[in-house]
């Protein structure tokens, strides 16, 4: 089965503007992002789903490949759907976020392997245990509950389960009971082609995840679990911590 990893890198960003493009390191945060990408094993190769020529200029500077896609795509699965509609011949495609300069090459192996081993699901995604009730309780942090067999039921920006009696020791269990949800996928070629059609969802509007609409069409989601997740760049503070490990280990 031939997977590809297509990274969605839209120029604008409201919290940090241009962040993709931020090269206080030496290499843009979309750079970054790509060379990470490149420790993954499985994969046939990269693609970039730009939509502005800044950034598609900056990708070919590095020796990325780019493909251009509607400015106005409404998410970033939209964008890879674009670019599987050029490359018949892929089966998988994994949505790795542009900013996120430290994911795993590891991570990306092992979720295509989710997908590849779960022939009734769609789509295939991560997630890592919570352990603190700050994580629990921020919408920022997307939780996520699924069946015994690894399969989705709701991700949520409250927290789910929700406990009626709270006790601390909820967050030591060692068989976890609160996920949250990691923003990479692995798609099967018919799903992304057939992404057009499905409408918008009544719960994907309300909570702001596009991950819902798969769901209320019923496409099967498959949910891995990773012992812990990578961190994206949504802020400034993000990118200076950011530069503060990179530097660290590069010195």
């Amino acid at each position: 089965m031939i997977g590809r990893i297509v990274i969605p890198a839209r120029l604008a960003s409201s919290r940090l503007p241009e962040k993709l493009l931020l090269a206080e390191t030496g290499m843009s945060v979309l750079e970054h992002t790509y060379r990470a990408c490149g420790a993954a094993k499985l994969p046939s190769g990269i693609t970039i789903a730009v939509d502005h020529p800044r950034t598609q200029a900056v990708v070919e500077a590095f020796g990325g490949h780019a493909i251009m896609t509607d400015v106005d795509a409404q998410s970033g699965t939209d964008r890879i759907a674009e670019v599987a509609a050029q490359m018949p011949d892929v089966d998988v495609f994994v949505n790795v976020q542009g900013d996120e300069p430290e994911i795993s090459g590891g991570a990306i192996d092992q979720l295509m392997q989710l997908l590849i081993a779960n022939p009734h699901a769609s789509v295939a995604t991560l997630s890592t245990p919570i352990r603190t009730r700050e994580n629990l309780l921020d919408p920022a942090c997307v939780k996520v509950v699924c069946q015994h067999d690894g399969t989705a039921m709701y991700f949520s920006r409250s927290p789910i389960p929700h406990p009626r009696d709270w006790e601390d020791a909820m967050l030591d269990r060692v068989s976890p009971l609160f996920f949250q949800h990691i923003g990479i996928y692995a798609y099967r070629r018919d799903f992304l082609m057939g992404l057009g059609q499905l409408p918008p969802s009544p719960i994907e509007q309300t909570e702001k995840l596009e991950q819902l609409r798969f769901l209320q069409a019923g496409h099967k989601m498959v949910v891995g679990v990773i012992p812990a997740s990578h961190r994206g760049i949504d802020t400034r503070a993000d990118y200076e911590a950011f530069k503060a490990r990179w530097i660290e280990k590069t010195a």
